[in-house]
Order: structure tokens, then C-alpha cells, then sequence
């Protein structure tokens, strides 16, 4: 492989994954080839995650409780047992990410691994390939990131290498825990180098478990783990996500689409129907809209004051840097009046997290998507975005303002002796449905439908309801009766962020809002 392959594979890694393939045997010419029965090696892979790195950022920041320690899920979560290097370590990582956004992490993806089981003992070996980079020279910490859950208990296992400071170090595996921490040591040099770990559990049941985590078991590909490199930041600058030397900067849009992404999934419920998916492309829908800076002031405004729900997708975004870096540019009385209605949605959001006890991460979800959708000062050249970033927090805090005020109305129907539904009368009911997973949030939709009786006298019925039950009344029942059905829709705004933009699709006549017989 030439120098210029090895610098492609790196930069495909970037915020991507490393899928265990059991298909790949090993290169013959491999050392470890000697001494193992088997292996495994991981294949290069970008997973369809636009949010991978920053989901763990988000970890390290929210593991830090009041008392200024990482909590006990966060330990858990990290595979930490108790109090050790490697928490201490992990300690001051998330810290610096909790206490000073400024101070960000660099992040160094291995280019590959090799998976091996050495014949007599059961140890499972890990060799990691990294890139030329001088972060090796600082003390990093390798996560490894589990896509699936371990299941049937927990699992105690001890990782040793020369690579590692100590060489042994001990971790604690439950189904809480998505993240396996290690300390490495600093390297002297920033050529290429392997790193070679020895995996070794307690039992031989306990190693079988572990490889079917790393390897999918008898599954074979569905479940992967990722390794990464994470390294104190420290010099003043956003979070960082490095694969080479000269890394590259996280955009504050992302980091925005990502917490919305959080904040949405804390707030709206995220119980799936058992019914299938349903694809978006199979409704109807108007011409796409651009949100842009050639979006015109009726459109947003009109936008603004939509009762539609709005949900957020992500299409072809394969890498963080594909992110299109849209802007608005409004009006100053449209701009003030966007800044108003925002501050009063915030402050009503704010109420409903409280009231529904959704928990104080909501909150502080919240306020990390306010303080980045406000212009930095002395920023001019980001106000356009800054006002695109506040534009959209202000349709999803719209969106979840109307869903938890169709869950009020449907709990004090439900309530009410005298309501429509106890007597069941034609009426709005709630439905839920499961929508494509490449869907940001919410990724499930309250379309709502119409059930009850039209007898007499006949909930919002027309003149030919109205004839058509007098038929019937008068001994004709061989005529289809008034039926309770939708009469009144609100359509279903989807915007789509990749890379070449930011677009607006409405889908009319998708949300039932009124019910009639007819």
C-alpha cells in the first residue's frame, strides 16, 4: 500500500467504524499467524452514525454529576470497576468536555484490526494498526465502542500490553456498559506502530461471550466494535477529530444537529410501534424547499407559524465534513421576531420538561442548543448560520410543544366521565407509527386517527351525512352507514440535512387533526 493509500484510508475513517468481519482470514504473512487457531480481521467502514464521535463526547460530558465525579452509570458505561487510573483518566477527560466546550478532545481512529485466538489458553489477542500521528506522543485513552450489548451477566476481563500504562488493567463488562476504557502509554515517536493487547477472561464462558461481542458469535457480522484514540485537547480550540496530523475542526452546526438529535430522543417517546417501518418516499409531497440564504422571508415566516410537526433527516452524510453549512439571512424583523418566539418556546419547553418529569438532561440539552444557536460575539461571519441553527431548534421545540399538548388533551379525555371517548362517539384517537430508522428524531410520528359511532345526532357531519342516516333510519339499511373518518389534516414537514444542503419537504394530509362522519 503507498503513502498516498494509507492517507486515503486514514481520512475514509474519519468519524467512521471498524466492522469485524469473520469472512477476512489474516494476511500469511502475519506474525500472529504462528500462534493462533483462528482470526479475524476488520474491514474499513463508514457507518450511516453522522453523530458517532460526538455521541461519545456527549457521554463524557453528561458523566459528570453535581459532586463534580463521574456518577456510577457513567463507571458502569465505561466498563470501569471501581476507582483507578483509568477512571481518574477518564475523570479529566470529561471534565475538560463538561466544564469548557473551548477545550476539545482529538480523536485518532486505528487503521485496522486483527482479532485472534491463541489454541491453548482461550486468550483473545487485539492488534491494532495506527497511523503515523505525533498525538502518539501524549498519554491517549483507546475506547473500545460496542454497537450491542453483552447479555447473560456480567463479565470481568483483563486486558495486557506493553502498549498500556500499567501493562494490566482490569474492566468490568454489564448491559449497561457500551464503552471498554483503557490508559495507553505515550509513545516516544510518531511513526506507525502496532499495538498488540491480550484479552483474558475468567472462564471459557466468559471469553466465548466476549467474542461474540466483538465478533457477532454464530450472528457472524451484525455486531462490530469500533476502537478510537482519545486525547486531552487542551489548546483552545472546538472539539477535535483527528486522523492525521493538522485535524480538523467539528462545525458548531454539527455539534448543534447532534444535540438536537439527543434532545428530541429524551423528550418524545421512542416507543416503536410493532408494525414495520414506513418509508417517506412512498407519500406524496410538494417541490422541495431550500433552506438557505435564498430562502425568502414569506417562506420562513409561514414556515414559523406552521402547526405542523417537523421531523429532522439525514441523507448520504457519511462523514462529519458533509455536513452542508447552511445559513439564513432574514430581515431584522423577521430575525427579532424568530429570536422573540424562541426565547418564549424555550421558556414553555422548559415548563413542560418539569411538569413531565422527563429528567434534568432535557434541560440541559436544552440549554447547550440555546447557547449554540446564539451568534458568538465578534462572530459576523457565523450569524447567518447562528440564525439557521435557531430557526430549526425553534420548529423541533414546536414539534415537541404540540406533541406533549395532544398527549394533555388525550390524558383529560381519557379523564373525563362526560368525554366523547368513555361514550364512544366519533372522535379523534391517538396513533402512532415507526418511520425509517435514517431518520434523525423523532423517528416516530402521531398521525392520530378517528374512532366511534355516528349515530344520532351526528358529530361534524355534512348534508349528505346527514340524508344518508335519515335513509337508513327510514328501514333502508342496505346503504353504507355514516362512517368516522378524518375530515381535517395538518401535512408533515421533513427536513433533510447531507451534503448539499438543507431541504423542506412538506407531505400534505398526513396528520388527522378533526373528525366527522360522513
Amino acid at each position: 500500500m503507498s503513502a498516498l493509500d494509507v492517507f486515503y484510508c486514514g481520512a475514509l475513517m474519519l468519524c467512521g467504524a471498524l466492522k469485524v468481519s469473520q469472512q477476512q482470514q489474516i494476511p500469511a504473512h502475519d506474525p500472529t499467524a504462528t500462534e493462533t487457531s483462528s482470526a479475524s480481521s476488520v474491514s474499513h467502514y463508514v457507518p450511516d452514525k453522522p453523530c458517532f464521535v460526538e455521541d461519545i463526547f456527549a457521554a463524557l460530558r453528561e458523566g459528570v454529576g453535581t459532586d463534580d465525579d463521574l456518577t456510577n452509570f457513567t463507571l458502569t458505561q465505561f466498563g470501569l470497576c471501581t476507582a483507578s487510573n483509568s477512571s481518574s483518566v477518564l475523570l479529566q477527560l470529561a471534565q475538560e468536555t463538561s466544564r469548557n466546550q473551548r477545550n476539545g478532545l482529538d480523536v485518532l481512529h486505528p487503521f485496522g484490526v486483527l482479532l485472534a485466538e491463541e489454541d491453548q489458553r482461550g486468550v483473545l489477542i487485539l492488534t491494532f494498526d495506527l497511523p503515523q500521528s505525533p498525538l502518539l506522543k501524549q498519554n491517549p485513552v483507546l475506547l473500545l465502542v460496542f454497537e450491542s450489548r453483552v447479555t447473560g451477566g456480567n463479565l470481568d476481563v483483563t486486558f495486557t500490553s506493553q502498549s498500556l500504562d500499567p501493562d494490566t488493567q482490569s474492566v468490568c463488562i454489564s448491559e449497561e456498559t457500551q464503552y471498554v476504557t483503557l490508559t495507553g502509554k505515550a509513545s516516544d515517536s510518531d511513526v506507525p506502530q502496532k499495538w498488540r493487547i491480550s484479552v483474558e477472561t475468567k472462564t471459557p464462558d466468559m471469553t466465548q461471550r466476549l467474542k461474540d461481542v466483538l465478533i457477532g458469535g454464530k450472528s457472524g457480522r451484525d455486531i462490530s466494535m469500533t476502537p478510537l484514540l482519545l486525547f486531552s485537547g487542551g489548546r483552545g480550540t472546538d472539539i477535535r477529530y483527528s486522523h492525521t496530523p493538522g485535524s480538523s475542526l467539528a462545525s458548531p452546526q454539527t455539534s448543534f444537529l447532534c444535540e438536537l438529535q439527543r434532545f428530541l430522543g429524551g423528550v418524545l417517546s421512542q416507543d416503536h410501534p410493532e408494525s414495520p417501518p414506513l418509508q417517506l418516499e412512498s407519500l406524496q409531497s410538494l417541490p422541495p424547499l431550500t433552506l438557505g440564504l435564498s430562502s425568502s422571508d414569506t417562506l420562513l415566516a409561514g414556515l414559523m407559524n406552521s402547526s405542523s410537526p417537523t421531523i429532522f433527516s439525514f441523507t448520504r452524510w457519511g462523514s462529519i465534513h458533509q455536513v452542508h453549512h447552511a445559513a439564513l439571512a432574514l430581515s431584522p424583523a423577521l430575525l427579532e421576531e424568530l429570536k422573540q418566539r424562541l426565547e418564549t418556546t424555550v421558556v414553555q419547553i422548559m415548563e413542560v420538561i418539569r411538569e413531565e418529569e422527563v429528567g434534568h438532561r432535557a434541560t440541559e440539552r436544552l440549554g447547550r442548543l440555546k447557547q449554540l444557536s446564539v451568534s458568538e460575539e465578534g462572530a459576523s461571519s457565523r450569524t447567518g448560520e447562528s440564525q439557521y441553527r435557531a430557526f430549526l431548534l425553534l420548529k423541533a421545540l414546536q414539534t415537541v410543544a404540540r406533541a406533549y399538548e395532544v398527549q394533555r388533551g388525550l390524558r383529560a379525555t381519557r379523564a373525563d366521565p362526560n368525554s366523547p371517548v368513555r361514550a364512544n362517539i366519533c372522535g379523534l384517537r391517538s396513533l402512532t407509527v415507526s418511520l425509517e430508522k435514517r431518520l434523525m428524531s423523532p423517528n416516530t410520528a402521531n398521525i392520530n386517527n378517528c374512532h366511534g359511532s355516528c349515530a344520532f345526532p351526528l358529530v361534524n357531519a355534512n348534508n349528505h351525512a346527514v340524508l344518508l342516516n335519515s335513509h337508513i333510519e327510514s328501514e333502508n339499511g342496505e346503504e353504507r352507514a355514516p362512517c368516522c373518518v378524518p375530515v381535517a389534516y395538518d401535512a408533515l414537514e421533513v427536513v433533510d440535512v447531507n451534503e448539499h444542503g438543507t431541504y423542506l419537504s412538506i407531505k400534505p394530509d398526513v396528520v388527522a387533526k378533526e373528525c366527522g362522519c360522513r
